[in-house]
């Protein structure tokens, strides 16, 4: 929705609430994803791969993403009609893809390293992981 109220502030020319909505938009929605993703994405991958895999994907991610522009261009072209709703409404869409897609991920915890990106590897017992997870910080004091 703050997409939605970012565009139709540069529409209609109003440059204060563009440049609130952008701080906004930037300041709170970009640092979740800045909050999540460094823990997330490299235990998709198991070890061997993690830097080839996040590279791979996140440099696919990024050139998906430079390409949006020209998508909302061909969408909604120049003095079309609804141009921050069409434009808000495939961000919403890809949004969800995202969520979707997040949410199906499997979750990590209790895993080894080595066993990162293993569709079969089974969690550590809770005792075993507490113990080992108690070793290694005492070891690193």
């Amino acid at each position: 929705m703050l997409l939605a109220e970012y565009l139709y502030a540069i529409s209609i020319g109003n440059v204060p609430l563009a440049f609130v909505l952008s701080l906004l938009m930037w300041g709170l929605v970009y640092q979740g994803y800045n909050a999540v993703y460094p823990s997330f994405f490299p235990e998709l991958f198991p070890p061997r791969s993690r830097v080839s895999g996040m590279a791979i994907a996140g440099n696919f991610g990024i050139f998906l993403t430079a390409m949006l522009p020209a998508l909302f261009a061909w969408v909604s072209p120049p003095h079309s009609a609804n141009i921050p709703i069409k434009v808000a409404s495939i961000c919403f869409g890809l949004c969800f893809l995202v969520a979707v897609s997040a949410w199906s991920g499997r979750e990590t915890y209790r895993l080894r390293v080595e066993d990162l990106g293993n569709p079969n590897a089974v969690p550590l017992p809770k005792e075993e992981y507490e113990r080992l997870r108690a070793k290694s910080i005492a070891d690193a004091v």
